[in-house]
């Protein structure tokens, strides 16, 4: 790259990050998660803007020696960011003996693969070009299934803590089940870009590589649990978040070099960190949160790719995709929640909680994009849904809570964090896709 090249990349980096940072501190100041933030700027409301205001501000501004790099860059962040995610999706024991737990799990994952499973149906019924694709059918539903299944469990753990519901039974419920649904969507995604991917071995192929990452992870964790390790995390905490951010870097390009996405390398190098070792904490934050940092980088880059090659939102596969996933997630938690003896209040909150879909929806999605299985107008779709049924969250927990009056959860403590989560230390903060924390000491 030249230098008059770079110069302009750098200024556009700077650019972008900017306009993630206004998303994030609009959306924070209205009372929503700060993804929702960098989602509407960055993917929505800016690439749409510029392409109405200026339709050859792309070529002008973001040249393909510019855009190229600067997309690679925020995909790199992306990768980055979902070593926080992969190591708070875990589960202790204590939190899995409470049959509710299987109850809401299964009432929220089950209605959500049926809906998804009938829309993508309806899709391929539906036949348009620029809706289908040429994806394998069986990949495209099971795709589609698995984006209404899933919920957000970083966004949703701070949300949670925000609101002082952390310790709350509905809390306890809602994120241990989005826990255990968000495992089985990224095995759902495996089989789905083992299908899709021509020449990768299909099914049989994903299964492969889930076993492998499973045992690596497994290994893993063992290796970095002995005091050996421990001491030189403990005694090299910044040198230990480097070789962390490298191996995420190269993970993820194993993966994809052999067909499949860059997520599965970062989830397995994140599920290698121990999740009860303070030592790992902080690596593990200064990764995330530099990976947090470039997200809003790809949000820009991809978001002008999709309005480019969608020519806009298709409202009426919006609107169904939308309504579908808010039924099926708040429909389906709150009617089995009741069924394995919950009250009408609390399953009600629950399945508004499991509604909430953030970050970890637009990864799956991207996936999905990545591999030919989603069209452009399909994702964009797609990706307006998971705004929408994410910033509905606080409001429609504030309306109960009103409407409930003597009945709502305590009041959050004072700066906006709640007790520490169950199986948590004390004084531990979840990680956040609105924030720039994963688990630190306070």
């Amino acid at each position: 790259m030249t230098l008059p090249l770079a110069a302009h990349a750098t200024a556009v980096l700077g650019a972008f990050l900017v306009v993630g940072l206004l998303g994030r501190r609009l959306a924070r100041r209205i009372g929503q998660p700060g993804v929702v933030g960098e989602i509407a700027f960055g993917m929505l409301l800016g690439p749409a803007v510029l392409g109405l205001a200026w339709p050859k501000a792309q070529s002008v501004l973001l040249p393909d020696g510019v855009l190229g790099p600067l997309r690679d860059l925020g995909h790199a962040g992306l990768v980055l960011f979902l070593v926080g995610v992969a190591h708070e999706l875990r589960l202790d024991a204590s939190r899995l003996r409470d049959r509710a737990i299987g109850w809401t799990a299964l009432g929220t994952l089950v209605p959500s693969l049926v809906a998804g499973a009938a829309f993508g149906g309806w899709l391929v019924w539906y036949d348009r070009p620029s809706l289908r694709g040429t994806a394998p059918t069986l990949a495209f539903v099971l795709l589609l299934a698995t984006t209404m299944a899933v919920s957000a469990v970083p966004v949703l753990a701070r949300i949670l803590a925000d609101r002082g519901l952390t310790t709350t039974r509905a809390g306890r419920l809602s994120l241990t089940s989005a826990a255990l649904v968000d495992a089985v969507a990224w095995l759902l995604l495996a089989v789905v870009i083992g299908i899709a991917q021509p020449g990768s071995g299909g099914v049989a192929t994903a299964a492969t590589v889930l076993v492998v990452g499973a045992l690596a992870a497994t290994l893993g964790r063992r290796l970095l649990k002995t005091p050996q390790a421990e001491r030189l995390c403990a005694r090299w905490p910044w040198p230990a978040a480097v070789v962390l951010g490298v191996c995420v870097l190269l993970a993820a390009d194993v993966a994809e070099a052999r067909g499949l996405t860059a997520i599965f390398g970062a989830f397995v190098v994140g599920l290698m960190i121990p999740p009860d070792s303070p030592h790992w904490d902080a690596p593990v934050r200064w990764v995330s949160t530099l990976g947090l940092w470039l997200v809003p980088v790809f949000f820009i880059a991809t978001g002008l790719k999709i309005w480019t090659d969608s020519g806009g939102i298709l409202w009426l596969v919006t609107i169904l995709a939308t309504v579908l996933a808010v039924l099926s997630k708040i429909g389906g938690g709150y009617a089995v929640s009741r069924l394995g003896g919950e009250g009408r209040v609390e399953a009600l909150r629950v399945g508004v909680m499991l509604n909430t879909r953030g970050l970890t929806e637009i990864v799956l999605l991207q996936a999905g994009y990545s591999a030919g299985v989603l069209t452009s107008g399909l994702y964009l779709a797609l990706l307006v849904m998971a705004v929408v049924t994410t910033s509905m969250t606080g409001p429609l927990l504030s309306l109960i809570d009103r409407h409930q009056g003597a009945d709502a959860p305590p009041a959050p403590h004072k700066g906006g964090q709640a007790a520490a989560t169950p199986g948590k230390r004390p004084g531990q903060v979840p990680f956040s896709e609105g924030s720039t924390s994963v688990t630190h000491p306070t």
